[in-house]
């Protein structure tokens, strides 16, 4: 595992400040949020860091102001969601730097908590200007990075800071690369990766990179489609980038050369239209797939093959449905494999990791969200991390 310094390598800090960076930045709707999950990660570094007598000042960001004050995104709009989670009284500050900052530090006791304003309010952010990371950092004795939903970005709250001040990672951070260092970074072998999603384009990266570092690449989604084709499978009218077939040929032949199994069903479920149940659903052999037929979900004999896959890893990094799981019938694939996966993982026998919002959702979907062995709630960042990217927060952190 790289080498980070965690709260664990905190000294004395009762009456300090701690700069602490999470992810705020949350679904709203009609003034209160809609999902707290974000801030439930952030709690335990918080309440630690209070317990232990420190002064903490909270920096997040909140929507896409691109360095203007919006009257609907300062961050005052979920200082009660916060409130709430944490159990605990807030001060609002409506600034980043500056005397009303100093004064706010001066009210605030040993223990309490200080939300300041947007970030992205000002363009240094951003900019990842060291001037305004200077101002931010002048306030604090000490740094703490907990957004890792927030680490691809090279940002002065993100990465600035962290050259400044003595860098930490706080506790959902520190779970987050524990995780993703097990799955991909130092992981028990073999290896498997399912990629989802509809398009190849978007996921190119990702599947570059995985080809060299898993033994089974599962493919599912739209995606899927662009593969069967590139190996001559006429897909009907399926969602398909015609346009990426060579690039899918390289790609196998990559995982070839890499001693990388890539799987791609067999089986398939098809429909006319893209709706509910429709009476035109069937399920056939990849070769079947007539003109006027759509391919919206992998077929059951191949979800059976790719759990016995699962069964013979020790490793599994999830990311894209199998197919249009958001509408029934086309969920089947995505929950069976899920819900194998979810059970080989409560065993004991395989390291499960996943992330990305539809993924997230899917196994939600699915119920089994709380039976893999890690979920991470990061976006881009966990997509960067997958292209096997450097993301500049958590590189900022390394000691």
């Amino acid at each position: 595992m790289p080498n980070f310094k965690t709260l664990d390598d905190l000294g004395e800090i009762t009456g300090k400040v701690a700069l602490v960076r999470v992810d705020l930045n949350l679904p709203m709707l009609g003034g209160s949020a809609t999902d707290v999950t974000r801030v439930e990660a952030a709690k335990p570094t918080v309440l630690e860091l209070c317990e232990r007598g420190a002064k903490v000042l909270l920096l997040a960001h909140f929507g896409r102001p691109k360095g203007q004050r919006h009257s609907t995104m300062s961050t005052s709009f979920v200082q009660g969601d916060v409130e709430e989670v944490f159990g605990k009284e807030i001060m609002f500050i409506p600034e980043v730097t500056g005397p009303v900052v100093e004064q706010s530090i001066g009210i605030l006791g040993n223990g309490d908590i200080g939300l300041l304003d947007n970030v992205r309010f000002w363009p240094g952010e951003e900019a990842n200007d060291p001037e305004f990371a200077k101002g931010i950092a002048a306030y604090g004795d000490f740094y703490i990075n907990d957004a890792f939903s927030a680490a691809h970005r090279a940002h002065a709250t993100t990465e600035g800071l962290a050259h400044i001040l003595p860098a930490y990672a706080g506790r959902a951070m520190e779970r987050e690369l524990a995780a993703l260092d097990a799955a991909l970074g130092n992981p028990e072998q073999p290896v498997a990766a399912v990629v989802g999603g509809a398009k190849v384009s978007s996921k190119l990266a990702v599947l570059e990179n995985l080809v060299g570092k898993v033994q089974h690449l599962i493919i599912g989604g739209g995606m899927a489609n662009t593969f069967l084709a590139a190996r001559g499978v006429d897909v009907g009218k399926s969602l398909c980038e015609h346009d990426l077939t060579a690039t899918a040929n390289a790609i196998m032949d990559k995982a070839d050369h890499a001693g990388c199994t890539v799987h791609l069903p067999y089986d398939v479920t098809v429909a006319k239209e893209f709706a509910a149940n429709p009476s035109s659903v069937r399920t056939c052999n990849v070769h079947e797939v007539a003109d006027d037929e759509m391919i919206l979900d992998v077929g059951p004999q191949a979800v059976e093959a790719l759990g016995d896959v699962l069964k013979t890893c020790r490793t599994l990094v999830w990311n894209g449905p199998m197919g249009a799981f958001e509408m029934e019938p086309f969920d089947s694939a995505t929950v069976a494999l899920a819900r194998i996966a979810a059970a080989l993982t409560q065993d004991g026998s395989l390291i499960s990791v996943a992330g990305g919002g539809d993924t997230v959702a899917a196994l939600n979907h699915a119920g089994v969200a709380d039976d893999f062995t890690y979920i991470s709630t990061a976006g881009g960042a966990f997509l960067e991390w997958m292209e096997g990217k450097e993301l500049p927060g958590v590189a900022a952190l390394r000691v």
